[in-house]
């Protein structure tokens, strides 16, 4: 009973008490408000200098100003009030020239071809890159991953991937320095149209950050797993001199509008960003990874050619051309895109249906009235001409070795005089044609067809084309009635893809000329070499691209002066 009468006791003066406390506190004078509030701004003011061996940071002189500016004003802060510094984040966030962590840069852990997205969340927006290892992460605020890493492991600069902004972290200020100049580059190559016209002149190499020596645009591509097959495509046309041109600018192509939601916007973009790289005189390495492109290709092919599984060069190219003309908002015209002013041609197609061998002579007459058996003829464009091989044999010769056979250039190229006809079959019909060109491009694109699929499997041909690399003729492959208006004729090499090996697990390089020195480079993935033009012809060409040679017409090739309809040269052979 006692304990219970104490405990009633106390519990009694803890009301009491309580009570007089709120008495107390609503009878404050107002002099004794502003006197706390005094010692509040100085005890927090203290708290903000307490570490002297530190030099305070901007983000702490800004929070002290701050603090006075409140106090003037009659308001109440706290170091901690975070509503003051999300509202004062603008002002606190002032450039700043003098950042102390800028030796701590690391510019050879820096790898910008990979897929801007955050190594932590996988999400592309607000990336940043960490300039000491090289890393994605996203956001720059805290409780982000850039500013959780910039506190765990004590790096301190950031680089905003798409507003080309550094930033001091966890200190969250921007860093303005020239010499930070040459990583904004390395990112996002910008060139200047005088630059660009001077390409094809420049003779000295140069030197990425590594110190290995290069020639801009003759530079390596990383094979992630199985993409040789675009690497090779890729480099034949960043070798295109129009083309290259074209996408080293980006607003030649940036404001060209497609339909919400349409992905293939993605694929010029990606094209455009790897042709930059390709030719940026101030790389940090001296190779590229298509990491990006080949992301694009994926999901604008609907993973049809693929990272990962062996394709062909020849489908490849194929799509990219036509895909790259739809997103640029091409149309049936001509001069509607780059691509079809560049690669696009014009052809005469003559088809003839063939009777059936058993049909007899009366009913063969009688059917050749008719319409359907009549010949019929087109005009079609085309952005690469597709030659036929002649059949492997089938035996070894006398020494019991394999007969690799040979053919010469101009021999295939008879397919295309009008005159020679091919056998093409249906499932029950049959098809004579033949072709003949009205209209050469400014580069010709040549395909040999190398593989054929059986029933049961790919087989490769392996038949060697004896090419000149210059003065390819093809006055001879034009219609009569258009030859006298093309006043040029022939054309030079470019560049020529090989492929090595079997069908499905061969490998594919390119041989390509640098117009700056006129040497011949070989490149596989990421091996770079010079080669002799001579090596050209002994491989199993693939892919060939040719440009119109316009240095001289034909008129003063072969010093004829009568009937362009009549003057006939022969397509020289190799020595």
């Amino acid at each position: 009973r006692n304990r219970s009468v104490s405990t009633k006791n106390e519990k009694d003066d803890r009301i009491a008490g309580t009570n007089e406390n709120k008495k107390r506190k609503r009878h404050r004078s107002p002099d004794h408000k502003t006197a706390s509030k005094e010692e509040s701004v100085e005890r927090k003011s203290e708290l903000v200098e307490t570490d002297a061996k530190k030099p305070p940071t901007a983000r702490d002189l800004e929070i002290v100003r701050l603090m006075k500016e409140e106090e003037q004003r009659g308001g109440n802060i706290d170091v901690d009030d975070e509503p003051v510094w999300s509202l004062k984040k603008a002002q606190i966030e002032k450039p700043s020239r003098q950042c102390p962590y800028l030796d701590t840069i690391d510019r050879g852990a820096l790898d910008f071809d990979f897929e801007k997205l955050c190594s932590v969340s996988l999400s592309h927006v607000n990336a940043y890159a960490c300039m000491i290892c090289g890393k994605y992460f996203q956001g720059r605020g805290t409780n982000t991953h850039a500013y959780t890493h910039s506190l765990e492991t004590d790096h301190r600069v950031f680089l905003n991937l798409s507003t080309l902004k550094f930033y001091c972290l966890p200190d969250n200020y921007e860093i303005i320095d020239p010499s930070l100049d040459d990583i904004k580059y390395v990112l996002k190559p910008t060139y200047t149209k005088q630059y660009i016209n001077s390409l094809d002149r420049v003779t000295k190499m140069s030197r990425a950050f590594d110190g290995t020596p290069y020639y801009p645009g003759v530079v390596g591509l990383n094979n992630i797993k199985a993409n040789d097959y675009e690497n090779v495509v890729l480099h034949a046309l960043s070798h295109v001199p129009p083309l290259r041109n074209y996408f080293l600018r980006e607003e030649n192509y940036a404001m060209i509008k497609r339909p919400p939601g349409d992905k293939l916007a993605l694929l010029p973009k990606r094209f455009g960003e790897l042709i930059r790289k390709l030719w940026n005189p101030k790389a940090f390495k001296a190779h590229v990874s298509p990491h990006e492109m080949l992301q694009a290709t994926v999901i604008c092919s609907n993973k049809k050619f693929q990272i990962t599984k062996q394709g062909n060069s020849a489908e490849f190219l194929n799509f990219l051309l036509n895909t790259l003309h739809i997103a640029l908002n091409g149309t049936k015209k001509g001069s509607s895109s780059i691509v079809y002013q560049i690669f696009r041609g014009r052809m005469r197609e003559y088809t003839r249906k063939v009777i059936p061998v058993e049909t007899t002579e009366e009913a063969r007459k009688s059917l050749l009235e008719t319409d359907e058996f009549k010949e019929k003829m087109k005009e079609t464009p085309f952005l690469y001409l597709t030659l036929n091989l002649p059949a492997a044999p089938l035996y070894r010769d006398e020494l019991m070795q394999n007969i690799i056979p040979q053919v010469p250039l101009n021999v295939l190229l008879t397919k295309f005089n009008g005159i020679t006809e091919k056998e093409y079959k249906t499932y029950n019909e049959n098809f004579m044609k033949r072709f003949e060109l009205i209209q050469l491009p400014q580069y010709l694109i040549i395909t040999y067809e190398r593989f054929h699929k059986n029933q049961w499997f790919i087989e490769k041909n392996p038949t060697i084309v004896n090419f000149p690399i210059s003065n390819v003729d093809l006055y001879d492959c034009l219609a009569p009635e258009f030859r006298s208006a093309h006043k040029y004729t022939t054309y030079d090499l470019v560049s020529n893809i090989v492929h090595d090996g079997k069908p499905e697990s061969g490998s594919y390089r390119v041989q390509l000329i640098h117009n700056s020195t006129q040497k011949w480079y070989e490149l596989e993935d990421l091996h770079v070499k010079e080669i002799l033009p001579q090596m050209i012809t002994l491989a199993e060409s693939y892919i060939q691209i040719w440009r119109l040679n316009m240095s001289k017409t034909r008129e003063q090739r072969t010093g004829e002066i009568g009937d362009d309809n009549v003057a006939s040269v022969e397509i020289p052979k190799t020595s």
